[in-house]
């Protein structure tokens, strides 16, 4: 009993997801992990991560667990900061343009993986704490250079939102809206719809 509500406080440390190596650290064998997946007190969300049955991870946790160099992206990290009212459909994150693409067939949560060339994928990352695990992030002023570059994948009203938001936003930054978009090549862009604004 004690070795079980160990293992709960540890999926409960983890965001309500443990690998098959954690559950291995804590002493569990492949049979025992068996025998907890037959019972219904654990169950796979894919191949080597579990989470417990009565305890709900959050999707953000899920999605850092899972692919912890993933990235949330555009409309999923403007969701984050309130720059659109809409929720994407799935959840948008950034990945390394060489990584293996089968790795992101998942059932739950659903996600649309951008696959990014490696200099990019770095740029104004941020980490932010959710249920005890860090999910990596882009920061506002890297989201509004995603929502510029990607103007023609989004819908016109949540594009107009998003700028006149990050415009009010206290915390933006733009001394980095400015160097994010030298790197972008998207300096004459960020000028005609933020920079008059400023």
């Amino acid at each position: 009993m004690i070795k079980i509500d160990k293992m709960k406080n540890e999926f409960k440390k983890h965001g309500g997801v443990l690998k098959t190596s954690e559950l291995k650290e804590l002493g569990f064998s492949s049979r025992q992990i068996n025998k907890l997946l037959e019972e219904g007190m654990i169950s796979r969300i894919k191949y080597g991560f579990y989470e417990l049955t009565d305890y709900i991870p959050k999707e953000e946790v899920i999605i850092a667990r899972l692919f912890p160099k993933a990235v949330i992206f555009l409309e999923s990290a403007m969701m984050h900061y309130r720059y659109t009212d809409r929720i994407p459909l799935a959840w948008q994150i950034a990945v390394d343009r060489y990584s293996k693409t089968t790795q992101y067939d998942i059932d739950y949560p659903l996600i649309e993986p951008y696959y990014l060339k490696s200099k990019f994928i770095d740029i104004g990352i941020d980490t932010i704490q959710v249920d005890g695990v860090e999910v990596r992030i882009y920061d506002r002023d890297r989201t509004i250079c995603d929502v510029l570059r990607y103007e023609n994948k989004l819908e016109i009203e949540v594009f107009t939102n998003a700028i006149k938001r990050y415009i009010k936003d206290p915390k933006k930054n733009v001394r980095n809206l400015f160097e994010y978009a030298k790197v972008f090549n998207i300096k004459n862009k960020v000028q005609t719809y933020i920079g008059v604004w400023l």
